[in-house]
């Protein structure tokens, strides 16, 4: 039986391979041309040393010098010596232009098209070669607009094992890609895709999480939850859904879903106008409550515009809950680079 194992770079750039039993993570990467740093391969320099975020794996043998016990307990690992027993998400200390591999290009047609609202839209892609785009729930890819060279940033909203890839995009005037999806799209046009790219991803779930999302951010959240639905989480998840007025508020047929068909799973949404008829009017602060927060052992997974993400980290400062881990996607909302 082999083993996924997900190499993250600093750039940005997640490749997956497959590593064989009883082979290493760095013999692995090498038979499929990925050559991440190396000097020793037995243990001894440290120099690849790495950040296993998700997974199971037999550390192999290595001195003190090239991995701490404090490293090793941290959760740090050396590739040239880690055998998976099971599929892995590894943080690579290096960019993936010096490990002599990029983002690869895919391309396919899009499928179909929601228009959800004013200000979102929905729509799913197949690909040429959907069997060779692997991702991690949260990340993200660059979508060339039609005819034009220009690309822009999409998280997938759905979950890496479905057939087709999906996205959720605000609308923004002006827009290169939100013309498109609002004036010019139609089911069968070709769209390309490079990555995935992104260090924002669901990591293996070790205590509760809650699920943070301002307006399309929730997109990301969405392939985490399609996860959920393949595999149960072992934890607590709840999602707090923040958007600005009445339209910007879509998908709430398919978060009930979630919470029907995902045990343990919550959510509530609110909205910022204070005309708005939802029932909680204000921000997602507002409805951080001690049972969502757990104290503060819990895992903040946060998709939103900047100021989203400066409030969160401030209103949690200044309540004094500091979460066992944050992970953060921003992305700025503009005609020239709409998410």
């Amino acid at each position: 039986m082999s083993y996924q194992v997900a190499l993250s770079f600093e750039d940005g750039v997640t490749r997956f391979i497959e590593c064989d039993p009883h082979e290493t993570v760095a013999e692995a990467s090498y038979r499929q041309r990925i050559n991440i740093p190396l000097d020793c391969r037995d243990g001894a320099c440290g120099t690849c040393k790495s950040m296993c975020v998700s997974g199971r794996y037999d550390g192999g043998d290595y001195i003190e010098d090239a991995l701490s016990d404090d490293e090793a307990a941290a959760g740090y690992a050396l590739p040239c010596q880690m055998v998976p027993e099971s599929d892995l998400v590894l943080e690579i200390q290096a960019t993936s232009a010096s490990a002599k591999t990029g983002a690869e290009a895919h391309a396919g047609c899009i499928t179909e098209i929601r228009r959800l609202s004013e200000s979102a839209v929905a729509f799913s892609v197949e690909l040429d070669d959907r069997d060779r785009l692997a991702f991690l729930p949260g990340q993200y890819v660059n979508v060339r607009v039609p005819g034009t060279e220009l690309t822009r940033s999409y998280s997938f909203s759905s979950g890496p094992s479905e057939k087709t890839v999906s996205f959720l995009v605000r609308i923004t005037r002006g827009g290169a890609m939100s013309t498109y999806l609002s004036e010019r799209a139609e089911v069968g046009d070709r769209l390309e895709l490079t990555g995935p790219l992104g260090g924002f991803f669901l990591r293996e779930l070790l205590r509760p999480a809650l699920l943070l999302a301002g307006g399309t951010g929730l997109a990301p959240l969405q392939s985490m939850l399609e996860r959920f639905r393949e595999s149960a989480p072992a934890h607590p998840v709840h999602l707090i859904y923040g958007v600005t007025t009445d339209t910007d508020l879509v998908e709430l047929d398919w978060l009930r879903s979630c919470a029907e068909t995902i045990p343990g799973f919550t959510f509530e949404h609110c909205v910022a106008d204070e005309n708005s008829s939802a029932p909680n009017k204000g921000y997602v602060t507002g409805l951080f409550t001690p049972e969502v927060l757990h104290g503060g052992d819990v895992d903040v997974y946060l998709c939103g515009p900047p100021p989203m993400v400066d409030a969160v980290r401030g209103h949690l400062r200044d309540t004094g809950v500091a979460p066992a881990n944050f992970y953060t996607e921003k992305f700025t909302v503009a005609a020239e680079v709409g998410r």
